[in-house]
């Protein structure tokens, strides 16, 4: 089995770059960062030479950012060998929405509330904490959404329960990477890469 280390910016970016891992047959190494995009672009140098050994995963959001491309050479502009470095486009939160039957059902909403095309979404994670607030389901609402007198942009459970949605082993709540896939060209191309990887690698 091949054994992929990665970097990302968050505790939701870490739970789904595992997820994406295993989808592709490999096994998750150690993950690295998880303490923001500034973080994690002082150290992409370092974690760029390492894949010149062994594989690795680097995953991004775009956020406000021009294009992936302009990301990319910014960030890096030479990749190594081992490296898969995908861009989440515009935000990790976009990579859940594409599975829209799951979240919805995760959410306590009717499907007709999630966005069909994710990658539009100009904020994710505000759509994200703004669905839940609309949820029929009260505990979504109280650990996802923040109180209005909290100051907070989130929920005290949000990051919580984003990770419960992409790492639950109850098969009709999980998200689905192959499913979600057809509706996040960012998503799908971050797959096509990892699998590269693996086969390199194999």
């Amino acid at each position: 089995m091949v054994v992929i280390s990665a970097a990302v910016e968050g505790l939701v970016d870490e739970a789904v770059a595992k997820r994406l891992i295993t989808e592709v047959g490999a096994i998750p190494g150690t993950i690295y960062g998880k303490n923001g995009k500034a973080a994690l672009r002082s150290r992409i140098v370092g974690y760029n030479k390492a894949a010149a050994y062994a594989p690795w995963f680097i995953l991004v959001d775009l956020d406000h950012e021009d294009c992936a491309p302009n990301l990319r050479r910014n960030w890096l502009p030479t990749l190594s060998p081992h490296l898969c470095f995908r861009i989440a486009i515009r935000e990790i939160e976009a990579w859940l929405f594409a599975d829209r039957e799951r979240l919805a059902k995760f959410l306590s909403l009717p499907l007709d509330h999630i966005a069909a095309n994710p990658e539009v979404i100009a904020n994710p994670k505000e759509e994200m904490v703004r669905l839940a607030a609309a949820s029929r389901s009260k505990k979504i609402c109280q650990d996802m959404a923040p109180r209005p007198e909290s100051g907070r942009s989130v929920g005290p459970a949000y990051t919580s329960r984003l990770i419960e949605f992409v790492t639950t082993a109850q098969a009709e709540s999980c998200w689905r990477p192959d499913i979600a896939q057809t509706h996040s060209d960012s998503l799908r191309r971050a797959i096509a890469c990892l699998r590269r990887l693996v086969e390199s690698a194999a």
